[in-house]
């Protein structure tokens, strides 16, 4: 140091406070990065109804999954398809209540093994339908061999059920039901051919057999008389459906009747089975099941269901297709009340 020279002691830069935790969120930076400004990776947002359904997952958690195994058996289907049982048991005979709730149990987890073993095979088609894309296979919320396994579950319970509490017939017949609905409906017809519900409808006309079978232990005409009438109002009920989906249908490669033959020839088919229909409900008066109350009601409701099959007919409206559907429902639950109505009174 030369002489004369002035040294200023080196004062070292204030220490500011650090907030706590702020230096495990500062990383020491590498040399030559000073002023780089570090940017977050760009997430792409969800569509506003992804971000809706989790958060009722979220919200909902168990209750949720419960929905939608229930909704796997496809209760509303159900519904009627249990009336049917009930009402067909009282009229074969005088069953106990004990009777009735297995009969109507077995029947309900076969059929709800049915619908589930239907998600997982359809889940391809169900996702490109609008109507049933939030199904729980094609929404993601229940996987395809969760459905599987619980389909298969209920329908090996239903037998077990039916075969060791009411009797081995009814129990054999709820499997036919199931096997028919699975593989001939679902695996075989629905993709091929556009009868598909005119042959597969036989599935679903198994639950007056088996509480019939439940009943009396057997089979006889009569019992043949109530599955003919639950045959025959399938087409016209589904094919009303059908009209009403065709564009949906279409999209997914279904080959239903109006995709393949066009709506004209599908409201001339609904006619057609309508009329069939109408002279097999009265099969069971001309052959003494039933008397004077099952006939009138058969007359005045197959009349009207015969009328806006005729409605229907005239035009290409959408709304006569929506009434004969819905009215087709209302049509069988109380063809089928009034047979009891008759052997009771």
């Amino acid at each position: 140091m030369e002489a004369g020279t002035t040294t200023k002691p080196s004062v070292a830069p204030p220490v500011r406070p650090v907030a706590e935790g702020a230096e495990h969120r500062a990383a020491p930076r590498r040399a030559g990065e000073v002023g780089r400004i570090t940017r977050a990776p760009h997430v792409e947002a969800l569509p506003e109804w992804k971000v809706q359904r989790q958060a009722a997952l979220s919200k909902s958690g168990w209750r949720q999954t419960a929905a939608d195994y229930l909704d796997l058996t496809k209760p509303k289907v159900q519904s009627l398809l249990l009336f049917t049982t009930v009402t067909t048991m009282y009229v074969a005979g005088d069953p106990s209540i004990g009777l009735v709730a297995l009969t109507c149990l077995g029947g309900a987890l076969s059929a709800g093994g049915a619908g589930a073993v239907n998600h997982w095979y359809d889940r391809d088609i169900d996702a490109r339908m609008e109507r049933t894309a939030d199904r729980p296979v094609p929404s993601g919320r229940v996987s395809p061999r969760a459905a599987l396994a619980y389909g298969l579950t209920l329908a090996a319970a239903a037998f077990a059920l039916l075969s060791l509490t009411v009797n081995l017939l009814a129990a054999v017949l709820a499997l036919s039901g199931f096997l028919g609905y699975v593989l001939v409906y679902t695996v075989w017809l629905k993709r091929t051919t556009p009868q598909n519900i005119v042959i597969g409808g036989a599935a679903g006309a198994v639950p007056p057999l088996v509480a019939w079978a439940a009943t009396t232990g057997s089979l006889d005409g009569n019992a043949l008389y109530l599955f003919a009438i639950v045959f025959y109002w399938t087409p016209p009920h589904f094919w009303a459906l059908s009209l009403l989906m065709k564009d949906e249908y279409a999209k997914a490669g279904v080959p239903m009747l109006p995709v393949v033959r066009g709506e004209d020839e599908t409201r001339w088919q609904i006619l057609l089975y309508t009329v069939l229909l109408v002279a097999v409900t009265l099969l069971p008066f001309a052959g003494g099941l039933f008397d004077g109350i099952y006939a009138a009601s058969a007359l005045l409701l197959g009349g009207a269901f015969a009328g806006l099959a005729v409605r229907l007919r005239r035009t290409r409206e959408r709304r006569p297709a929506l009434h004969l559907y819905l009215y087709s429902l209302a049509y069988l639950a109380l063809l089928f009340a009034a047979m009891v109505v008759d052997v009771r009174l």
